[in-house]
């Protein structure tokens, strides 16, 4: 009776060490809030805010989406720990310059926040937190209003490597079992995807990443284009990128054509009309929980709502929160020394 006793005891704190291991690994992510800096630097989102809204307000059709992308490829790549940011060095090829990351911008508007921060709050900060901020400030800047609350609180990588941005970040030509696994290892799941994809609603895509869809698309040497593809709009996108369109990246054409330049539900409008501009958007038409989605998304607010639940919920991936982990980087170009 005693050692069924102690077997139960051994049982019971087993399945509670088990229980605390468990909350351990999610840590992280528990200790990301709101107004993280209220008292070690007040100041911290005001200056983020007015550094952001200032440079959108001169460049309002371009900006957002780049310091939203950003976002994005910071995320995919080991958490968001700015580790986009950072600079190659003679002995190591940063994600930056990866083949997809190479067109990205907006860097200078982290540095700017960033140079101003160190002043006012010196290693209080992080890159991290700076780039989630930032891109919540420029989507919200046709709105006036903030579209969703940044939990705060992330430390910054010391590690970037250009092979995992290659691995890690979505291709344009994914199909639907691809991207479904690749958001499925960074926590996140189909909703998460179609929600998120709705980001094109915002910039453009170069000549080169979505050639493949214009023509040869069977591989046979004639003009053939990707049947899902709009046969109105593909002719209109080989006219814009001309016959070299597989090595056109000087050429950039509006993702969400009709309405570029809003952040709003129109991507999935035009995704139904076979007007998504990658092989990736059309590609959520070919899952039947993916496609169902689609069709709620048309509704007036209903993207709005749904993407600051997942904008946040990708905001936490892969955090570095304390506790020995991460550092609050001096220049958000290259770690500390």
């Amino acid at each position: 009776m005693a050692r069924s006793s102690n077997m139960m005891l051994v049982f019971h704190l087993v399945a509670l060490l088990l229980l605390l291991l468990a909350g351990a690994g999610g840590c992280h992510r528990a200790l990301l809030k709101a107004h993280f800096y209220r008292h070690s630097c007040p100041v911290a989102e005001a200056v983020v805010r007015d550094i952001v809204l200032a440079r959108v307000a001169v460049d309002p059709a371009v900006l957002p989406a780049k310091l939203l992308r950003l976002f994005f490829h910071d995320c995919f790549v080991r958490g968001c720990d700015a580790s986009v940011l950072i600079d190659s060095t003679p002995g190591n090829t940063a994600e930056k310059d990866a083949a997809p990351n190479r067109s990205l911008g907006g860097f200078d508007v982290i540095d700017t926040a960033k140079a101003v921060l160190e002043a006012v709050c010196p290693g209080t900060v992080s890159c991290a937190d700076i780039v989630a901020l930032a891109a919540r400030d420029a989507v919200s800047f046709q709105f006036g209003r903030d579209l969703w609350d940044v939990q705060l609180g992330r430390r910054d990588g010391v590690v970037s490597r250009a092979s995992e941005a290659l691995a890690n970040i979505p291709s344009p030509s994914a199909n639907f079992t691809t991207l479904e696994a690749n958001f499925a290892s960074k926590g996140l799941d189909v909703k998460d995807l179609v929600i998120l994809s709705g980001a094109h609603t915002i910039g453009v895509g170069h000549c080169n990443t979505f050639a493949a869809r214009l023509s040869n698309f069977t591989g046979a040497a004639t003009a053939t284009s990707d049947p899902t593809l709009n046969a109105a709009y593909a002719s209109q996108l080989r006219a814009l990128c001309g016959p070299s369109a597989s090595s056109n990246s000087a050429t950039a054409v509006p993702m969400d054509p009709g309405s570029a330049a809003r952040f709003d539900a129109h991507y999935y409008v035009n995704l139904k009309l076979g007007r998504g501009l990658f092989a990736s958007d059309a590609a959520l038409l070919t899952d039947r929980r993916a496609a169902g989605m689609i069709h709620q998304l048309t509704r007036k607010g209903y993207f709005l709502e749904e993407f600051k639940n997942a904008v946040r919920k990708m905001g936490r991936v892969g955090v570095l929160t304390g506790g020995g982990h991460g550092e609050i980087r001096r220049n958000c170009r290259a770690v500390n020394i």
